[in-house]
């Protein structure tokens, strides 16, 4: 027959490995769930990268127009100016 402290023996370490298993499942469920959140959220980074960067396309147009709008106004403010000059110039000379 079997010995009763064998037996013992080869049960208590039976639960303490089927303990550790379980302890091991945890803690791989934990770093699932973790990895989970982490690819959420690179995702979602990932996303906002995208908005942002169609943003700043956006901006960086409006921008581009905006200082093409200057120059045309600097360019029409120029030839007032020398509209300006040219009449003045042919008022001085007239009288």
């Amino acid at each position: 027959m079997s010995d009763p402290s064998a037996i013992e023996a080869a049960t208590r370490r039976l639960a303490a490995a089927l303990e550790g298993l379980e302890a091991a499942l945890d803690r791989r469920r934990d770093a699932d769930g973790r990895q989970a959140a982490l690819s959420a959220h690179v995702a979602s980074l990932g996303a906002d990268r995208s908005r942002l960067a169609a943003e700043l396309d956006t901006q960086a147009a409006r921008a581009q127009r905006l200082d093409n709008a200057g120059r045309d106004v600097v360019r029409r403010i120029d030839l007032a100016i020398e509209a300006m000059h040219a009449v003045l110039a042919r008022q001085e000379s007239r009288g």
